[in-house]
């Protein structure tokens, strides 16, 4: 699965780009600033949801103009090639369309599989459960495109329950309903997330790398993780009066937590260096795309903003053999051209340069 080709109109400091590009990993420098993650960005849309930022379309148009923008590109996917295209007009929402029809979020997703690794992931371990589920579902939603609806349905139920809750109201009738989808959603929710972190698990120990194995475990708050619908239903209405107390829900898959241990220590990912996970990072990464790969007989797109300038020559070049092993069409940014050395040709160059308040492409350069 590669991008043939790729065109941006009025997207971030983008005015106008036109690529041509093949199933090469893809190597992207220039000056910080430049805009080489707002090239990535784009990519990154070829995937449901909002994009490696989790920016809104209002933030993604070109300024100071703000008049919309565009991006379209070539998909050679399993099934053939496909032209997508994406539009968001003076800050409406983003609209869709695959070989010019108008398309779903799922749609898109069971079409293209893009996983990435950027800067903002770096603290993973060691902050909030919350960016941990986020990072898990994104690998999830690799696997299981239906994922994202699910984890809407169960969301929008929990906002209603919420707001029962807030309000004191005690009669358990108004919270039936709404606990049976909470629990419907949740049980897929969570039997989705507990088959990734198998995938994740077993693609890591099926090969041999440079990079450390992250042994996985699905964790919640506080308590035993609910897995049934029943379970779920049960739980709900058992912790009613708690949360009514709290004046929200307190138990559900919303509460799930991702643990990882450096496996070769046994030491736990938020007690590592931050050399060691970053690795541990990569390596889940790099098992994302290997277990797609079996399972869809085609590697994913994989977009890594900034990942060369923290591993040393070894482990820069044992990432680049990984990736071109895999046959991933890899988009990878760098602030110089020597950050892509050990590439070599099995690589294409773009640089990104920055004239005034635009971002300018120059593709198929080694050096300044």
């Amino acid at each position: 699965m590669h991008l043939t080709s790729l065109s941006l109109s009025h997207f971030r400091s983008h005015k106008r780009v036109r690529l041509n590009v093949d199933p090469r990993p893809v190597a992207i420098f220039g000056a910080n600033g430049a805009g080489k993650t707002n090239l990535i960005e784009a990519v990154s849309l070829f995937s449901p949801g909002r994009g490696l930022r989790r920016a809104s379309a209002a933030d993604m148009a070109r300024r100071p103009e703000a008049l919309g923008w565009k991006i379209a590109g070539s998909v050679q996917s399993a099934d053939g090639a496909h032209e997508i295209a994406f539009t968001s007009e003076a800050g409406a929402a983003r609209q869709v369309k695959i070989d010019d029809k108008a398309a779903s979020q799922v749609a898109l997703g069971k079409l293209c599989r893009v996983v990435w690794l950027i800067p903002a992931m770096d603290r993973l371990w060691i902050e909030g459960a919350e960016g941990r589920r986020r990072f898990l579902d994104r690998a999830v939603l690799s696997f299981f495109p239906d994922h994202a609806q699910a984890v809407l349905d169960y969301e929008k139920a929990m906002r209603e329950r919420n707001r029962l809750l807030k309000e004191q109201v005690r009669d358990a009738h108004w919270y039936t309903a709404l606990e049976t989808q909470m629990a419907r959603a949740g049980a897929l929710i969570h039997a989705n997330r507990v088959a990734t972190v198998a995938r994740l698990s077993e693609a890591q120990k099926a090969t041999e790398t440079r990079f450390p194995v992250a042994s996985l475990e699905l964790t919640q708050t506080e308590g035993a993780i609910p897995e049934t619908e029943k379970d779920l239903r049960e739980a709900f209405a058992e912790s009613r009066f708690r949360d009514i107390a709290a004046g929200r829900t307190l138990v559900g898959p919303h509460r799930a937590d991702l643990y990882g241990v450096f496996s070769a220590k046994g030491v736990p990912a938020s007690d590592c260096s931050t050399g060691e996970q970053k690795a541990l990072l990569i390596s889940l990464i790099l098992a994302n795309a290997r277990a797609l790969a079996q399972d869809l007989g085609a590697p994913p797109i994989v977009l890594l903003d900034e990942v060369a300038a923290h591993l040393d020559a070894r482990r820069r070049a044992a990432l680049y053999d990984e990736i071109c092993a895999l046959g991933a069409q890899a988009w990878m940014t760098g602030t110089g051209p020597e950050l892509f050395a050990e590439l070599g040709d099995r690589a294409q160059r773009i640089e990104v340069c920055e004239e005034g308040l635009e971002s300018l492409v120059v593709q198929g350069t080694n050096t300044h």
